[in-house]
């Protein structure tokens, strides 16, 4: 495979077919490490919504960091993996502290920030300074794997390794940052997980040995997928004439640290009791399945509950929610209210 050949075909089509998006148009290593953290397990249409937010409210390093972590995990309210959200105010926190604003420029200073692995330091270092690193998203790992047919698992510590040596050697170091811009958008826009007719108009195809062995649609290999765990949660709703409820915020180091919720006991398997009154919702995350039943209490008097404390119902806006506490107040909210039309 000639590399001046894939990148004259990649090139060619990402001129044609790249999206304009707001982080491409700068060199601002601020802001396209706002673009990386937040577009990590998030579409990219999703993830702009909340780029413009953060940006506007913090646009500079030293407005995040000096920010409230309460307000940060406010803002990213609705896009899961909350631990995204507090490294990267720790992140902010240390680029400030260390005297490295408006951003570290050396990688190994990118790198050892909280929640930047090899990937997000890689982004940043080619698309902020054109640095030759190369940036390995699950998009690449898909171009790559098909590119070499390659059949080790991507996401195995063998895999990896293998992966980045086969990246390094086809990297365009003379221009790593349209390099790295292309093969993650040709990955997300093309060669995506289900092909179909597209294998045999693809532009690459004359470079691609997956396409010349016929294995492309195999690609990439993964680990077994780990057993996902069962919870069951029951959340306590209580609620007065006056629309009041009671929430407290999740210290144990678990999912949704630090986030608001209804008063919550976890059950060791699924209660076998029947309430009339309650929510139930299901909600997956990448190892664990929540049962949860929401069960509304219409009380005169909100009960006092160790670390709980009472808010008003249209208050719940200014709290971090977890997105199954969202979902669950889209059901629960109509229903209390038409109870209460003057609410």
């Amino acid at each position: 495979m000639s590399n001046s050949l894939v990148y004259s075909h990649l090139y060619r089509w990402y001129e044609s077919n790249c999206r304009t998006l707001p982080w491409r148009e700068t060199e601002d290593a601020y802001r396209i490490w706002l673009s990386e953290v937040i577009l990590q397990q998030t579409r990219v249409m999703q993830g702009l919504e909340y780029y413009l937010r953060f940006v506007n409210r913090w646009p500079t390093i030293e407005d995040l960091a000096a920010a409230d972590e309460a307000d940060v995990l406010r803002e990213w309210q609705g896009l899961g993996y909350y631990s995204r959200a507090r490294n990267l105010h720790k992140a902010a926190q240390m680029v400030v502290s260390n005297g490295w604003t408006p951003f570290p420029t050396r990688f190994e200073d990118i790198r050892s920030l909280p929640g930047i692995g090899d990937y997000t330091a890689g982004a940043i270092a080619s698309f902020a300074y054109n640095e030759p690193y190369p940036a390995m998203d699950g998009n690449v790992y898909r171009v790559v794997a098909r590119l070499m047919d390659i059949d080790e698992a991507f996401d195995t510590t063998q895999g990896k390794k293998l992966f980045h040596r086969q990246i390094e050697t086809l990297l365009d170091r003379e221009h790593p940052r349209l390099f790295n811009s292309a093969i993650m958008e040709f990955g997300a826009l093309y060669c995506t997980p289900v092909l179909g007719d597209a294998c045999d108009n693809c532009p690459l195809k004359e470079c691609c040995a997956a396409h010349a062995h016929g294995t492309a649609e195999l690609l990439p290999v993964r680990k077994p997928r780990p057993k996902v765990r069962d919870r069951w949660f029951d959340y306590h709703v209580y609620y007065t004439s006056d629309m009041h409820t009671l929430i407290h915020r999740r210290e144990e180091k678990d999912i949704w640290y630090h986030l608001y919720e209804f008063p919550c006991e976890e059950h060791e398997k699924a209660p076998l009791n029947t309430v009339k009154d309650a929510i139930s919702l299901t909600h997956v995350l990448s190892h664990q399945r929540i049962h949860a039943r929401f069960l509304l209490h219409k009380v005169n008097t909100l009960p006092i509950i160790p670390e709980s404390f009472p808010v008003s119902l249209p208050e719940l806006d200014d709290f971090a929610l977890s997105r199954l506490s969202l979902r669950a107040l889209d059901l629960i909210f109509p229903r209390l209210t038409s109870a209460h039309p003057s609410a």
